[in-house]
């Protein structure tokens, strides 16, 4: 279905893509026309000596071209807003098809000593946050990757929840949102950081006493003059003279106001942009609790605005003060309005009245965009399904039908069920390559996904809110010289202290102990299992020894046998990598070696 809507998307806006750039064509040619054709009739309107045809004609000309070049820069912005939705749709395709994302993937975020990140494959290329992420800006960037960093409460995931999935029922606002809001993608420039700075930097102070008085009324002046010359006696030379004075005035502070410029007019677009995403929030009507309350947050009670129309305004201001770049328009601007005096006495102006009011609009921002993420991977995935998050981590239990890997396609994952009901500690044996890793990587990444508040990779899932801690990619160290087993001692003893220190800890472990030989393995890992069911620990292990799984029948109460395996069909080995109960009775080491010329022998 969501396939079906990006193609249809990319269909449609492909061929008003082509429309727009006919339009900026013929407006082009019309501009030059109007350009040669003015000249030409102004030459000749010389020949009859009357000077206010000649003015009358010259200023019509000058007003049809500044109106064509506007006009050309609003089918400009139509036609790159046009070309970043369909940026949007076939990244939409590519991420469904290819798992390729324009998007962010959280490499920044990476770091080898968090509890689980690293082994669960959440931040990096091919990761869970590089296939939801959606968001543009840096804020909101850092604020999706909070939310897989660490479990939010129950509140907050049941209000996230509520609000994706309210999003994620209508895909054309979240697309309409993502391309207001792609202008930030890969930006340098933090905009709610810029602003604030820009608020704080006293050397874009303009003005004195007299600008403020004089400034607005200089247009006043040249209409009057222009009134007085057609009704009254001839004037136009002093109107001249004004205007000339009026054109050294404004270079004689060009370099002020070009450091103001260069300051501001980076953000110009950018912000009409923000403002454009703003405004579809504003005028949503929400049930979720989490959008009611963000939208609030987007309105100005004190000043009786919308965020938007205040930071619109701001761009608007921007985008006026950019028309001084055109040399011909920004002279005539200067010489009867002083143009790049009244923008930045404007800018200085709005900053005054609204500097404090509207950090709290980006806030609500970078929330809105992670929202949108989770919405958007509910609607691409409507098969998943929203998990069950239960109160008590210590009476309530995980519980799983149909589990998948989310960062497995379809055609290859296989599904599982589980369920931690009869046992504190899940023994997981079985073969080379059956499928081990992967159920402990499976449920460790759904149940990120679940804290996030998202939707999750399953027909059914129900989790308490515990703290995950992982021992799965255990690697030496040559920066810090420490070999695989001083590292693997290290990865042991953080879990252990955070079962300890944390009731509600739950632990992913993959195969304890690989850097020693068998026996102290062996030894190694049994003192380490019974001092978890000391602690009261809740958790996976996998293992190849078979010999821990004896463990469950001194045990009973605390841990349970489950186990991968394989299918032997002669010298062909199938997995189906289907979990099952009790320990694992065939491994595969033996097969593997045949497979690249090594015998191994058979000593009984």
């Amino acid at each position: 279905m969501s396939h079906v809507f990006y193609h249809n998307n990319i269909k449609t806006v492909r061929e008003t893509i082509g429309s727009l750039e006919k339009q900026m064509t013929r407006n082009s040619f019309l501009r030059l026309a109007i350009m040669i054709g003015g000249g030409i009739l102004v030459f000749q309107l010389f020949k009859t000596n009357n000077i206010f045809l000649v003015v009358g004609t010259i200023i019509g000309v000058i007003l049809l071209f500044i109106y064509l070049v506007f006009r050309h820069s609003k089918l400009e912005r139509k036609l790159e807003e046009r070309k970043v939705f369909l940026q949007i749709n076939e990244n939409e395709i590519k991420m469904i098809e290819e798992n390729k994302n324009i998007y962010a993937d959280g490499t920044a975020f990476e770091d080898p000593k968090h509890p689980y990140t690293g082994d669960l494959d959440i931040f990096g290329p091919h990761s869970l946050f590089s296939k939801i992420n959606r968001c543009a800006t840096k804020d909101g960037i850092t604020e999706l990757a909070g939310w897989l960093l660490k479990a939010a409460g129950r509140a907050d995931i049941l209000e996230r929840q509520e609000a994706s999935t309210e999003l994620s029922e209508d895909p054309e606002h979240l697309q309409s949102f993502q391309t207001k809001m792609l202008f930030n993608l890969g930006s340098k420039v933090n905009l709610r950081t810029y602003i604030q700075s820009y608020f704080h930097d006293r050397s874009m102070a303009f003005g004195n006493a007299f600008m403020r008085l004089y400034v607005p009324v200089a247009p006043w002046i040249f209409l009057a003059g222009i009134l007085v010359s057609l009704f009254l006696f001839n004037i136009s030379s002093y109107l001249i003279m004004l205007g000339i004075v009026h054109l050294l005035w404004t270079m004689s502070q060009a370099g002020k106001v070009s450091q103001f410029s260069n300051k501001i007019d980076k953000i110009g677009v950018s912000l009409i942009a923000f403002a454009d995403a703003i405004k579809l929030i504003e005028d949503r009507k929400y049930h979720a609790t989490l959008n009611k309350t963000l939208q609030s947050k987007l309105s100005l009670q004190e000043q009786d605005k919308k965020l938007s129309s205040v930071i619109r305004e701001l761009g608007q201001l921007i985008d006026k003060l950019d028309a001084r770049n055109n040399m011909l328009v920004g002279a005539i601007l200067n010489m009867i309005f002083l143009w790049d005096f009244k923008q930045v006495m404007a800018i200085n102006k709005w900053k005054d009245s609204y500097q404090d009011t509207i950090v709290s609009g980006f806030d609500a921002i970078s929330i809105y965009e992670s929202l949108i993420s989770l919405a958007i991977l509910r609607y691409n995935f409507p098969h998943w399904v929203l998990p069950s998050i239960q109160q008590d981590f210590i009476n309530d239990h995980l519980r799983a039908e149909e589990l998948n890997h989310p960062l497995i396609s379809s055609d290859k994952s296989v599904a599982n069920d589980y369920s931690s009901e009869d046992h504190q500690i899940a023994l997981i044996t079985g073969s080379n390559m059956a499928g081990k890793s992967t159920f402990l990587r499976t449920v460790g990444v759904n149940a990120v996904l679940a804290y996030a508040g998202a939707v999750v990779c399953a027909k059914q899932f129900s989790i308490p809110i515990y703290e995950l801690v992982t021992y799965m990619r255990i690697k030496d160290s040559l920066n810090e010289s420490t070999s695989t087993f001083k590292a693997e001692l290290d990865r042991m003893k953080f879990i252990l202290e955070r079962v300890e220190e944390i009731p509600a800890s739950y632990f992913l472990i993959d195969e304890m102990l690989r850097g020693t030989n068998s026996v102290d393995k062996y030894l190694g890992s049994k003192a380490i299992i019974k001092k978890l069911i000391g602690l009261k620990g809740k958790g996976m292990l996998a293992t190849h020894d078979l010999q821990l799984a004896e463990m469950a029948k001194d045990y009973p109460q605390n841990l349970k046998n489950y186990h991968f395996d394989i299918q032997v069909h002669g010298a062909e080995m199938l997995f189906d990598y289907k979990l099952k109960d009790g320990p694992c009775t065939i491994f595969n080491a033996s097969l593997l070696l045949k497979g690249i010329g090594v015998l191994v022998e058979n000593e009984n």
